[in-house]
This record gives C-alpha cells, structure tokens and sequence, in this order.
C-alpha cells in the first residue's frame, strides 16, 4: 500500500513516498542540502519579512489617501463656489454664455469682497498661492503623494496668511502713497523707480522675514536664524533679478493697486514650480528639506 502524503522536505538524493523513489540529479541535491543547512535562519528571516511587509503599504496607503483626500475636498469648495450661478438668473443660459459669464461674475465678487476687507481677502489669496506652491516644489521634488510634508504645507500657509498678505498690503499702499503724493512722480515711467525700490527694499525684507517666520515655526535657534539670513540673502536676490524686474514692470505700470497682490501670486505659481524643476533636475548638490523651504518660499514676493 503506497502512502498518499508526499514527504514535504528531504535533504538528499532520494525522495520517497514508501515504494516509489524519485532520483535527483547531483547538483539539484547539492541545492538541496545547501538550503536544509540555512533552513533555520532562512526561514526565520521570512518570516520576518512576511510580518513587516503589509504595515507598510498601509501606512502608505493612508497617508497618500489622507493627502489626495484633503486636496480633493479643497478643489470640490472651490469648484462649488466658482460655478456656483443662481439658477433663476441663469434661466435659459446657453452653454456659452455660462462659460463667458461666471469668470465675470466670479471677479466681480472678488473684488467686492476685496473691497469690503482687503487685508483678510489678501490674507487669504496668499495662503492659498503659498500651500499651492510649495505642494508643486515638494512634488516637482519628486516626494510622493503619501510622503508630502504636511508640517511644511502648514509653514507655508500660516507665513502666507499672517505674513505675505497683511504685508504686500501696506507696502503696496506706502509705495503708491510715497511716489504719487509726496514725490509727485505721476507719469508713465514712473514705474521704474517703483520697480527698483521693490527689488533693494521690499524683496530682501520680504525674503528675510520669512526666513525668521520658518526659524520661530521650526523652534530653531536665533543664531541658527541669522545663520540662514546671511547665507540666503544674496543668493535669493540674485535669483529673483531673473524674473521680478520684468513682472513688476506690469505690476506697477499696468496693474490697479488692489489687484497687484493677486497678480503677483499668480507669477509666484509659475516661477515657484520653475525653481522646484530646476532643484530636482540638479544632481550635483542635494540641498536639506529646510533648504528647499527656504528656496521655494524666499522667491515669493
């Protein structure tokens, strides 16, 4: 009578059942006698490996569901408020009309609601254009979706809403007030002064002050600050000269005072996803998170 369970594991040549013999050949033997010697710490690292592995697509996988999730709802409110029309109004709306009208309705009440409280509507626009930016330079750095640094995002939207906004306020306003009631420069070219009081006054004081807002929200210390005061200043305003001077040629020769803020963050976007590019394309220098922070966030105006 022949047993009907196969050996499972037999180190050797032969491989029974009970009558029946099975030869192998000499090296696949070999093979065999070489795994039955590590079968103890082989198997032990398996099943090492197998205990670890499903908590780590876990993690992952709530991180990158928690990140989409959160940046998903935020596009729904926006999308919902954008395209929100009433429906009495729009009655018998062709689709043309609906695409030419809610652009035009949607800027009149930004600007009604810039005009009722400009300081909080610039808050808040460049908040928005900071957390956009630096979720683009963290990508563009080639970090994942489930690895975004969320404490970072946070850093840039709290520098954006307290710092950015209030500030490029009062300047903008000092700025205008300065040249058109005090040094009566009231003609056309009169923006090129502007533009250079921007780029020696406004652009390093803004650069530095968020490099402090970074260093207060990060704990570090005042000298580690001053640190990377001294070590960013130049580099930043250097860098900057490579767009600024032209896109403030339409700030202050084209754009109305209220909407200057609005038009900057628009260039921030686009100048902010160029400079994080360059970053992950350089394989000669592979700067610290902080670094990165202060490089995508200094260029901000």
């Amino acid at each position: 009578m022949i047993d009907e369970n196969p050996c499972l594991v037999k180190a050797g040549p032969m491989c029974t059942r009970d009558t029946n013999a099975i030869e192998l050949p000499p090296d696949t033997a070999l093979q065999l006698d070489l795994h039955d010697a590590n079968s103890s710490s082989s198997a032990t690292h398996v099943f090492q490996h197998m205990m670890l592995l499903p908590s780590l697509p876990r993690t992952f996988d709530r991180d990158t569901v928690l990140n989409i999730s959160i940046i998903f709802l935020a596009i729904v409110v926006v999308a919902v408020q954008v395209f929100s029309i009433n429906t009495g109004i729009s009655r018998g709306w062709s689709p043309e009309e609906i695409a030419y009208r809610v652009p035009i309705d949607n800027w009149r009440s930004y600007n009604d609601i810039l005009n009722m409280a400009p300081i909080q509507t610039k808050a808040v626009t460049s908040a928005t254009v900071y957390t956009i930016g630096d979720i683009i330079a963290q990508r563009s750095e080639g970090v994942q979706m489930g690895e975004l640094d969320r404490s970072r995002i946070a850093r840039s939207l709290t520098a954006g809403l307290i710092g950015h906004g209030p500030l490029s306020h009062v300047w903008y306003q000092i700025s205008e007030d300065w040249f058109d009631n005090v040094l009566h420069w009231t003609e056309w070219w009169s923006f090129v002064p502007k533009v250079v009081i921007d780029q020696t006054l406004w652009g390093p004081f803004w650069n530095n002050t968020y490099i402090v807002m970074l260093g207060i929200m990060q704990f570090q210390k005042p000298s580690q600050i001053w640190g990377d005061i001294k070590r960013t200043t130049i580099p930043l305003i250097v860098s900057g000269l490579k767009l600024w001077p032209l896109a403030h040629c339409v700030t202050y020769g084209l754009v109305p005072i209220e909407n200057r803020l609005l038009w900057v963050d628009m260039v921030e976007i686009v100048w902010v996803t160029i400079l994080a590019t360059q970053a992950s394309a350089s394989t000669v220098e592979h700067p610290s998170n902080a670094q990165e922070e202060l490089k995508a966030g200094g260029q901000f105006r």
